[in-house]
């Protein structure tokens, strides 16, 4: 496995899930019918406890990255993407403690 390319799927994996996390956040500032800013969201969340579910909405593009990457036979970067998710699946468990 190179390394370069495995951290290379890793920091794509983080990048993926925050942009998951935003586009999450939008979608239910406005399915909220009061078209609550992407901040007022994240707040609502942290207070209401249900920020871990939100981060793991926002992995589902971790899925389509992954998918991509064993697709173009990029296995190491494929590698990086799981290694991420997997490390947000636990801190997400974390913040749920």
């Amino acid at each position: 496995m190179n390394k370069k390319e495995l951290l290379q799927g890793f920091i794509v994996g983080l990048f993926a899930n925050i942009i998951g996390l935003v586009i999450a956040a939008v979608v239910l500032g406005k399915l909220s019918g009061r078209s609550d800013s992407i901040l007022k969201v994240l707040e609502t969340a942290q207070s209401e406890n249900f920020m871990g579910k939100l981060i793991s909405l926002g992995a589902f593009l971790n899925l389509i990255c992954f998918f991509y990457f064993i697709r173009k036979r990029q296995d190491s970067r494929a590698g990086g993407v799981l290694a991420a998710t997997i490390i947000i699946a636990l801190a997400t468990f974390l913040i749920r403690i």
